[in-house]
């Protein structure tokens, strides 16, 4: 049997402007190349001030009755608009969940040093998921387990330098524990 491809479609959608002829509306709201508002008159018109000034007829607003279009370089706008949409992207931060696996018969040490690993990702500013799970005979404890999920927390609340809040409460899925918290 054939497979067939399908291109995988794009995360969001680029917002598309009408140009010159794509506009098919009988009357437009003209904004000139300076940014005086010109007012309402018929699309032939519009298009015949542009091509007399050498430029596009872009439409900036196609909801607004009639639509808002504008006289400007459609090559110079749309370059604008992509710089600005690139600005925004590099702005965005990306918050990661990492997450910390503890026990019920933790040893100090690996304790203490999972709760330095949990600081440092807080510290970055990503969100921290605390997991136990409970393994044979510690499923009669889940009293145990709740222990040392709120000692690891109340720990991690008293660093100084971070306002540790819970964004998820402790939530119980047969013999796992799962809590997760974030910095402020």
């Amino acid at each position: 049997m054939r497979r067939v491809y399908h291109r995988p479609k794009p995360d969001f959608e680029e917002k598309r402007f009408r140009v010159n002829q794509q506009i098919r509306v009988p009357e437009v709201f003209l904004i000139d190349d300076s940014g005086q508002s010109v007012g309402v008159m018929p699309t032939a018109k519009a298009l015949a001030l542009a091509l007399e000034a050498g430029m596009d007829v872009v439409e900036v607003n196609p909801k607004a009755n009639p639509p808002v279009v504008k006289i400007i370089d459609y090559g110079q706008f749309k370059y604008k608009k992509e710089k600005e949409a690139q600005k925004q992207k590099v702005k965005q931060k990306k918050v990661e969940i990492k997450g910390i696996r503890l026990s019920v018969r933790i040893s100090q040490h690996d304790f203490d040093f999972r709760l330095d690993q949990a600081r440092k990702f807080l510290g970055r500013g990503d969100k921290l998921k605390l997991e136990l799970i409970l393994k044979g005979r510690e499923r009669q404890h889940p009293d145990k387990a709740e222990e040392t999920m709120k000692k690891f927390y109340h720990l991690l609340k008293e660093t100084p330098g971070l306002n540790v809040e819970i964004e998820q409460g402790l939530t119980k899925q047969g013999g796992r524990f799962n809590v997760i918290v974030i910095n402020k």
